[in-house]
């Protein structure tokens, strides 16, 4: 089942031919509406995903027209889809106006970059696909905008550079990671913060010892 948190969410789906699909979205607005938004746009992903075998952008161009045949006005989706495969670290992805993952490569942390517009917002919309190998050891950060949207009291927002400086300087490594970053992030905030917004952060990892 997809991991949803209000209106963010993640979720994987095994392909017949041994790749695996994940996608990461957030839905604008708060409460039920953005969740029921949220769990109708899975739905379609996993239907398309593993029915169809479609790649990355045609999956995002049909749940776009599902999403807006059913999506409240004034909402949309933003969603990063991306197919991999495990054996040769191969991932093909492309972007519904998502926050750029940051893939970490070595010492340095780079964006997945593909153009496309949310799900939900206009017709017949097209998703340019991209392309990028996972060696052993690196990784990809997926996120959500509750986490460089957050700001300080100063009202300085934690940013993208931000981001990728920290990723540049630490191991890409799942819970730890995830950990490391929150509490940047509260440091960055201070005590007495009230979270603006929701907070996802997914990690992919090539194992450092694939043959």
């Amino acid at each position: 089942p997809a991991r949803e948190v209000g209106g963010d969410f993640y979720d994987f789906f095994d392909l017949e031919d041994g790749r695996l699909a994940l996608a990461v979205g957030d839905a604008t607005g708060k409460g039920v509406p953005a969740a029921l938004v949220m769990t109708a746009t899975c739905a379609f992903l996993g239907g398309v995903a593993t029915a169809s075998g479609a790649s990355p952008g045609e999956a995002l161009a049909r749940v776009n027209e599902a999403v807006l045949a059913r999506i409240p006005p004034n909402m949309f989706v933003t969603c990063f889809y991306a197919i991999l495969e495990p054996e040769s670290g191969h991932l093909i992805y492309a972007n519904a106006g998502h926050n750029l993952p940051c893939c970490r490569r070595e010492d340095a942390a780079s964006e997945l970059k593909a153009r496309g517009m949310p799900l939900g917002l206009m017709p017949g919309m097209s998703y340019e696909e991209k392309e990028t190998v996972l060696g052993p050891g690196e990784g990809v950060l997926f996120y959500t905008d509750g986490l460089i949207e957050a700001h300080n009291p100063q009202g300085e927002m934690f940013g993208t550079p931000r981001l990728r400086g920290i990723l540049s300087e630490r191991p890409m490594r799942g819970t730890d990671l995830c950990i490391t970053l929150m509490e940047e992030l509260v440091s960055f905030t201070g005590k007495g913060w009230e979270q603006e917004d929701d907070i996802t952060l997914l990690t992919l990892e090539c194992s450092p010892t694939r043959s």
